[in-house]
């Protein structure tokens, strides 16, 4: 990795913007990856301006990687004022925003926040009865796995 980037990486941890949970989010989109250990919940809340539904806040919480806290975190604040559709269009190299092209070895961290927008953008606007609360992003890793990621806490 370059010199430049870690600075940036740095910088963006340093001040992490939009961090924590949203209470009154209307989506919510959790993706892990099994493969390196992260996992990335991101909150939507919407508003609407100019007769256009659009991302007024957007929050996320992780485990993992300094780079996926960074991408993360640069992520939300690019997604203030888009539309769903046109949030759904961002690749995850859109999403890293000032951190530039990012390594190899580190494509996996825009993919993660990619994965947990769209899951958060493809959540039912009027979800069924819910508990109190969503689960926290640790409850969710401590839960059975009940799709096709599987998390495997280690002792």
């Amino acid at each position: 990795m370059s010199d430049e980037f870690e600075s940036k990486v740095r910088d963006a941890l340093a001040n992490p913007q939009n961090q924590g949970e949203l209470p009154d989010a209307d989506a919510v989109g959790t993706v892990g990856s099994p493969d390196c250990g992260d996992m990335l919940r991101m909150w939507l809340k919407f508003t609407e301006k100019d007769g256009k539904k659009v991302i007024d806040r957007a929050s996320f919480q992780a485990f993992g990687c300094q780079t996926a806290i960074a991408v993360a975190s640069m992520a939300t604040e690019l997604l203030k004022g888009k539309t769903p559709e046109e949030a759904r269009h961002l690749s995850a190299q859109d999403l890293t925003g000032s951190l530039g092209t990012l390594p190899p070895m580190k494509i996996h961290c825009g993919q993660l926040v990619e994965g947990a927008l769209r899951d958060a953008l493809d959540a039912s606007p009027t979800p069924s009865p819910a508990p109190s609360h969503a689960p926290t992003l640790a409850e969710s890793i401590h839960r059975p796995a009940s799709g096709k990621i599987r998390i495997v806490p280690l002792d």
